[in-house]
């Protein structure tokens, strides 16, 4: 079993940062593949990048690629988002994700619940 909470939403200028934390319970933490998703008001939800279990590995959406960076701390059961050169189009609530594999990460897994984003123009 993993929790997930997620935490460092907020309300932000376009074009400034934020960074958001995604908390993790349980021992198994390190062994899971991490994920970020987000979900605008009206619209599907939709892959923001992953981390493997190593952090060795990272993946991104195209629209957040150069401006987005994942990593992980595992010795404090810990992955992060930081965005920087935020657009009012990454408005959304950011959900963290687990799963065994990243491959997997959307389907099934474990979800946070979610933290909101706004970016304002």
């Amino acid at each position: 079993q993993v929790q997930l909470v997620e935490s460092g939403g907020g309300l932000v200028q376009a074009g400034g940062s934020l960074r958001l934390s995604c908390a993790a319970s349980g021992r198994t933490f390190s062994s899971y593949a991490m994920g970020w998703f987000r979900q605008a008001p009206g619209k599907e939800r939709e892959f923001v990048g992953a981390i493997s279990w190593s952090g060795g590995t990272t993946y991104y959406a195209d629209s957040v690629k150069g401006r987005f960076t994942i990593s992980r701390d595992n010795a404090k059961n810990t992955m992060y988002l930081q965005m920087s050169s935020l657009k009012p189009e990454d408005t959304a609530v950011y959900y963290c994700a687990a799963a065994p594999s990243i491959a997997t990460l959307a389907q099934g897994g474990y979800w946070g619940q979610g933290t909101q984003v706004t970016v304002s123009s």
